[in-house]
């Protein structure tokens, strides 16, 4: 669809890339952003970029929001033509699945699930007509996730599972939402994975929790002393199952300091990912570990 183009009061300007949820409507969100940003529009304060859409904030006392307007869609037209490709990251994030403090919270919270009489790993791994919950894990890790957004809490990473459609793991959210999440839950609700950066409430299914910190206001963590927001539209995820041992290890690397995720450049060609979605999803997977 052509993108649609909406005024929010006297300083926004909302931008909506596709009415559906995909690769691609994410792809070009991310790409008007970066195109603006590169612009350099006189008077453009501040660029949001969401799932399938964009918000842009903007100064009307130095630029008229039809010049915003006009700046912005010839950036579509230009985004349009270009190749789409962009420059980004690979990282890998230790998930102990299955773990005693998911675990703990979501049984405090069963009456406000869909299967009170199972946890989030059974009932996602049934709807998804997995076998076992080790074969739902499998999957879950198996494959890459593209972070599509960051926000609505600090620091979480909105994430979309790179398989073709009829493979993508799909859960609703519990029915009512809990009043608590334990800090680094691994989640999923909708189409959509996500790391919870802060404990606090939440809805989303519980399938384990990383001892990896993305999210740190003190800036006391190693590899985030340069920003406090670990993760960036565009990063691309590959979740690494560790056990109890495996999770203490790493939460004492992290204590220590000394806690480095494994982080590679790489380019992303998403012409090139359609045509063969799971040998370029491991053509990243070895250049993530130098192969």
């Amino acid at each position: 669809m052509p993108m649609r183009y909406t005024f929010g009061g006297d300083e926004h300007l909302f931008v909506e890339c596709s009415e559906e949820m995909s690769l691609e409507a994410f792809f070009n969100s991310l790409s008007m952003t970066n195109g603006i940003k590169q612009a350099d529009i006189k008077g453009v304060t501040e660029i949001c970029p969401a799932n399938a859409s964009l918000q842009i904030k903007f100064d009307p006392d130095i630029i008229h929001p039809n010049d915003v307007l006009k700046e912005v869609q010839a950036i579509e037209v230009a985004a349009a033509k270009a190749e789409p490709v962009i420059t980004t990251r690979i990282v890998e994030i230790p998930v102990f699945y299955n773990d005693p403090w998911t675990h703990e919270t979501l049984m405090r919270f069963r009456e406000r699930h869909q299967d009170p009489s199972g946890t989030d790993l059974d009932y996602a791994s049934r709807i998804n007509n997995y076998s076992s919950v080790d074969d739902f894990i499998a999957a879950h890790s198996g494959s890459p996730w593209f972070v599509s957004m960051v926000g609505f809490v600090s620091g979480l990473p909105f994430m979309y599972q790179m398989v073709e459609r009829q493979r993508q793991i799909e859960v609703p959210k519990y029915l009512r939402p809990r009043t608590d999440t334990p800090r680094l839950t691994v989640g999923h609700g909708g189409c959509f994975g996500c790391i919870y950066s802060v404990r606090g409430a939440g809805g989303y299914q519980m399938f384990g929790i990383t001892p990896m910190p993305i999210y740190d206001p003190t800036q006391t963590t190693s590899y985030l002393k340069d920003f406090m927001v670990f993760f960036r539209p565009g990063d691309i995820v590959k979740f690494k199952p560790v056990d109890r041992d495996g999770y203490d290890q790493a939460v004492e690397e992290v204590d220590k300091g000394q806690f480095v995720p494994p982080i590679r450049e790489v380019s992303f060609d998403l012409r090139e990912f359609q045509k063969d979605i799971d040998g370029y999803n491991a053509k990243l997977e070895g250049l993530l570990h130098g192969h």
